[in-house]
């Protein structure tokens, strides 16, 4: 559904975005993280024929934004992270103006209006003019605006700004809803979000792809992807280290430390990537092979936002 290739946006000497290539297909919604100035704001503004790219191409629902910004625009539903509304108008006037603009048919426009506002959450405020409205309520309307012609595609930044915790709830509920028939991408800074509503992840910094692909699939890919934490019977410090590297072999970082009970150990060790896999079932082989007995045993993931920061901190920039 969106195909983009080589993507390269410049402003001036400041380069942008940098070779940027991705595919979204249908049923999709992929998260797009970054940290501020990395260039997601660029990439979606390109998308949505707000901006030419320098260099490469965008593919909306196979049509290019450079050769036909308006057929893509009538497939896109935008909500921009400053969200333009009209404060002196009602939510249904301005629902109505935006109907209108984006060609809804006259004899369908009234049910469009209705499905968005339900969608929405806006029912109990539709005669309402929007100056009066929570910052909440205006985010619902942003977003309201942004369906309320059906498009294929959406591209949502930052859609829950300013929402409260409930109200959270419900707009996540509804882009899960709309991901399942539709084309979404959702740009945020809060990474519980990527994690209970996309499907797929792309990480985005100083200008290029740092990461993409289902979070478990990146994590696959870093250093330190796999941390198991043990207690350990049977066994102190001194003894166990030629034990442990006959589970771990050499390539996993391992610590131990004495328990506060005698012959008691605790033990952690992170998989490298180039590591043997190792999985519960092995270790408790293991354990019983060394006469040593399992107190207590634990294995970490690594976190979206472990992965986050490992690729747009100072080690990922590098």
């Amino acid at each position: 559904m969106i195909e983009v290739q080589g993507l390269t946006k410049r402003y001036g000497p400041v380069e942008a975005v940098r070779g940027v290539s991705f595919t979204v297909g249908t049923e999709q919604v992929l998260g797009f993280l970054g940290p501020n100035g990395a260039g997601k704001t660029t990439i979606m503004k390109i998308l949505t024929g707000y901006h030419f790219p320098s260099e490469g191409t965008a593919l909306v629902a196979g049509i290019s934004v450079q050769e036909d910004p308006v057929e893509v625009k009538k497939r896109i539903g935008y909500l921009p992270e400053s969200v333009p509304l009209y404060g002196d108008l009602t939510v249904v006037e301005y629902l109505s103006f935006i109907a209108d603009a984006r060609l809804v048919q006259r004899d369908a426009r009234k049910e469009a209006i209705q499905s968005s506002l339900a969608a929405c959450g806006l029912e109990q405020v539709a005669g309402k003019p929007i100056e009066t409205l929570s910052k909440g309520y205006k985010q619902r309307v942003g977003l309201a605006q942004a369906i309320v012609h059906d498009p294929p595609i959406l591209i949502l930044d930052e859609p829950t700004s300013g929402l409260d915790p409930n109200q959270i709830i419900e707009i996540r509920n509804l882009i899960k809803a709309l991901g399942k028939r539709k084309t979404v991408i959702l740009s945020t800074h809060i990474l519980q979000e990527v994690e209970a509503v996309c499907s797929q992840v792309l990480i985005i910094n100083e200008g290029r792809i740092a990461a993409q692909g289902r979070p478990e699939e990146i994590a696959g890919t870093l250093k330190g992807t796999d941390t198991w934490e043990l207690t350990l019977k049977g066994a102190d410090v001194p003894g166990i280290t030629e034990k442990v590297t006959r589970l771990t072999g050499t390539g996993a970082a391992v610590r131990l430390r004495d328990a506060e009970t005698p012959g008691t150990v605790h033990l952690s060790f992170t998989l490298g990537r180039d590591t043997e896999f190792i999985d519960g079932e092995r270790i408790f082989d293991w354990a019983v092979a060394e006469g040593l007995k399992i107190l207590h045993m634990n294995q970490k993931k690594l976190s979206l936002e472990d992965i986050f920061v490992k690729l747009t901190g100072e080690e990922g920039a590098a």
